[in-house]
């Protein structure tokens, strides 16, 4: 009976785990496939920590020494040939320290006096945060400079303005594409303060309640580059913020890199043909020999997607954690770490694209002046050199664009008589330029898409660039 009963228990953890729940344990335990990313913010604090503990008197400077011999002989294995992965070790901060004790024996096991693994962890992937907010900014900067460039080559190329899809008001194509070298500066300014918020040091929190030893945190907090050390070491090693804050910058990055993505599927479509994907950012069909299609764009869009779920799965792994620290905190590397590769990599997608695309400002011109785009030039001119209030300008000039709609043809097929016809009272002698070009040229408002308010708005990008 007693072998039934263990042959019976031993298959309810199935195949994978032949020797029951210590197995499982092991597993579920073990951070270290995800968290050995941290090595070297880990090597980092621990050298800084070491060096603290000396020089308060707490460990002797000969073990300090050996110590940080051996942490940097760990970082040059680690650098040439990567990090093992021993499940038995749980983590990556074990890892380290059992390496450090086959290398230098005893004196590895004063590293860890006046620290806990948990303002450790703290103090890592806070460190790993801020390089990923300055990684993703230059990424981000890189962008910039592409559509910068790119709306200098076209300040004056016609393209449609859209709102619900309807063709709008005719507007430059570089007036487009500085909007979002503006979104870019955003999502910039947000990396920013991000750092500005996270910038204060987790160690020497130790395990909840700080420690007994007579640490300086000051010291270890300066030489890790964080103005201060934090000031509860409850919240020392309880927060997340800084995570959470750092996925909500890789969330809003992502939208507006995927706003520009889908417009750019748009534009590559045949009812668009605003663009020509160049072969390298784009697929072919596995049936249909003729398709072209916009396969990195639709993966930057795709990605925005994973980034958002990102999100919500560490806001909603913190949303009901007592203080201070608890297991569930191990799984907020993973959505950290996946959210900065696909928004790293969306970035790098989008700066080749918008590098290498060919407008086909022709086709955009043409559809520019459908769809009666410069009907508001008109209803603007009747307030403007007529004095109508704009109600009546924009019903007199709805019922012209009626009558032009009926003849089968735009506003040019317009006449002074036919608007003198519509509103008797008008008495026009001439009609107001109604071509796009000279819609686009009027609209000479702060952060208008004339060209030579777009001009302004690259040479002011540039010079923000530069510094």
């Amino acid at each position: 009976m007693s072998d039934k009963r263990n042959s019976d228990s031993s298959k309810l953890w199935g195949g994978r785990f032949g020797s029951g729940p210590d197995a499982i344990m092991r597993e579920i335990n073990a951070s270290i496939p995800v968290d050995k990313r941290l090595w070297r913010e880990d090597i980092t604090g621990s050298r800084a920590h070491a060096a603290m503990l000396a020089a308060q008197g707490i460990i002797s400077a000969a073990d300090a020494a050996v110590i940080d011999s051996g942490l940097a002989q760990i970082a040059a294995d680690y650098e040439a040939g990567g990090v093992p992965e021993h499940i038995d070790l749980e983590d990556i901060h074990m890892q380290v320290e059992s390496r450090l004790k086959e290398l230098v024996g005893d004196a590895a096991g004063r590293l860890h006096t006046a620290r806990s693994r948990n303002d450790q962890v703290a103090t890592d992937f806070k460190l790993w945060v801020r390089s990923a907010c300055a990684a993703t900014d230059a990424s981000i900067k890189a962008l910039q400079s592409a559509l910068v460039f790119r709306a200098a080559e076209h300040a004056e190329s016609i393209m449609p303005g859209f709102t619900h899809l309807q063709v709008a008001q005719p507007i430059t194509l570089g007036h487009h594409l500085m909007a979002y070298y503006e979104m870019a500066k955003r999502d910039r300014s947000r990396f920013a303060d991000c750092v500005h918020r996270m910038n204060e040091s987790p160690l020497g929190s130790a395990a909840l309640a700080g420690t007994g030893f007579p640490i300086d945190r000051d010291a270890t907090a300066a030489a890790l580059g964080f103005d201060r050390p934090m000031a509860n070491s409850m919240d020392g090693v309880s927060d997340r913020d800084f995570a959470i804050e750092y996925l909500g910058c890789a969330a809003q990055t992502a939208l507006h890199l995927s706003r520009l993505a889908e417009e750019l599927i748009l534009w590559a479509s045949q009812p668009f043909g605003f663009i020509k994907l160049p072969d390298a950012w784009s697929t072919g069909s596995s049936i249909m020999p003729q398709k072209r299609n916009p396969d990195a764009a639709e993966l930057v869009r795709g990605h925005a997607g994973r980034i958002l779920g990102c999100f919500h799965s560490l806001m909603v792994t913190m949303k009901g954690l007592p203080l201070a620290y608890s297991k569930d905190m191990q799984n907020d590397k993973a959505p950290v770490f996946e959210a900065h590769d696909l928004l790293d990599l969306s970035l790098a997608a989008m700066t080749g694209m918008i590098t290498n695309v060919t407008f086909v400002p022709e086709r955009m011109r043409t559809v520019a002046a459908t769809g009666f785009s410069t009907a508001t030039d008109l209803a603007d001119w009747l307030v403007r050199d007529h004095g109508l209030p704009f109600r009546d300008a924009h019903h007199v000039t709805g019922a012209a664009v009626k009558l032009c709609e009926g003849r089968g043809g735009g506003l040019e097929l317009l006449t002074a008589d036919d608007l003198n016809t519509i509103s008797p009272q008008l008495a026009v002698a001439k009609l107001c330029d109604l071509s796009v070009e000279g819609s686009v040229a009027s609209r000479t408002s702060a952060g208008g898409t004339a060209p030579v308010r777009v001009r302004e708005a690259i040479a002011n990008a540039q010079q923000e660039l530069a510094e």
